[in-house]
């Protein structure tokens, strides 16, 4: 700008002295050119400047973005590990030699929220194996349990909603009341297989209740021994039965205290074509204690009852019929939380 204030001196003192129209002319002319240097400048500044205000503004949409994401996806999971081993050598009060056991447990979620949607995905994997001298080596805790449930917010905390559940274990399972010991149960023998359409009530984040007048339960058992038994309902050398009921299924999980928490989950089902008066029940109750980052205990109990589940022998009358099955398990150990 100081070059332009010249130039037009120049051109007034030369204009005062009368020099020749061709020396003016020149003058002018780069007095045009100079300007529009100017004019090219200034705009290539605003051009920089509006560069920098247009990324800034992606970046910043795309972080408004990428936290939208992560606000409708919630995941999470835990794992334990408990160990034990003993191990006695002349020792009067008695005992076995040797005893190994070791308990894991692994649950995971991943849930999807938008909107009125709402999506929920959860897997319960256990497995537990003891080991003694007398005894040798058997399992302790077996499960898989796979939930998938879809639901749409329809007012007052209640949801339509779909669920699909699927149980089974992972190895084979032997009653040891007999030499050799029966087999009972192996991977996806039995599975059960459900698939509900119902309501799902939730009124805060630690409570579900979902009910369903009509659901369909798949119970299947692939081992032909076992189908070939009829176990677990089939009939004889069938491998599925297909039961239709109404289902009930209560989740809760709460931090009862500091450090303390439960998590239980109770499922009723009841097959209106056979024996719509027995129940079934399957009810998992967990306890957990944080001692500190890495260190936890345990304690854990199941009861099931299946009237179709008639493998166990009655002491006193010496049939088969179904009975209440208890399964308990404690443990401290290792703790990873997701």
């Amino acid at each position: 700008m100081k070059q332009l204030f010249r130039q037009v001196a120049v051109i007034r003192t030369q204009l005062h002295g009368k020099l020749p129209a061709s020396i003016i002319y020149l003058g002018m002319k780069r007095i045009v050119l100079l300007f529009f240097c100017c004019l090219l400048g200034a705009y290539t500044l605003q051009a920089q400047d509006w560069r920098q205000e247009r990324e800034d503004m992606e970046k910043k949409l795309k972080m408004a973005q990428d936290d939208t994401l992560k606000a409708r996806w919630r995941k999470g999971g835990l794992f334990n590990v408990n160990v034990n081993q003993g191990s006695l050598s002349n020792w009067a009060a008695g005992g076995d030699k040797f005893s190994f056991s070791i308990a894991s447990s692994f649950t995971g979620y991943i849930a999807y929220r938008q909107g009125r949607h709402s999506w929920d995905n959860g897997i319960d994997l256990a497995y537990g194996y003891v080991n003694t001298t007398s005894l040798g080596g058997r399992k302790s805790d077996d499960r898989i349990d796979l939930t998938s449930k879809y639901g749409y917010d329809i007012g007052n905390k209640w949801f339509a909603s779909a669920l699909l559940n699927m149980r089974t274990q992972f190895t084979n399972g032997y009653l040891y009341d007999s030499v050799p010991p029966r087999l009972t149960s192996r991977f996806f023998s039995p599975a059960y297989i459900l698939f509900a359409p119902g309501f799902d009530y939730k009124p805060n984040d630690e409570l579900s209740v979902f009910l369903t007048p009509v659901s369909a339960r798949f119970v299947v058992v692939m081992d032909d021994t076992l189908a070939s038994r009829g176990a677990y309902g089939v009939d004889t050398g069938k491998h599925v039965l297909t039961q239709v009921g109404a289902y009930i299924s209560v989740n809760w999980a709460k931090e009862i205290m500091k450090n303390v928490t439960y998590k239980g989950r109770l499922d009723l089902f009841t097959d209106y074509r056979h024996n719509p008066q027995n129940i079934d029940i399957f009810w998992t109750n967990a306890l957990m204690l944080k001692v500190n980052k890495y260190i936890s205990a345990n304690l854990n109990v199941d009861l099931i009852y299946d009237d179709d589940v008639r493998e166990f022998v009655n002491e006193k009358t010496g049939v088969k019929g179904p009975r209440l099955q208890v399964k308990q398990v404690i443990g401290v150990g290792f703790s990873a939380r997701f």
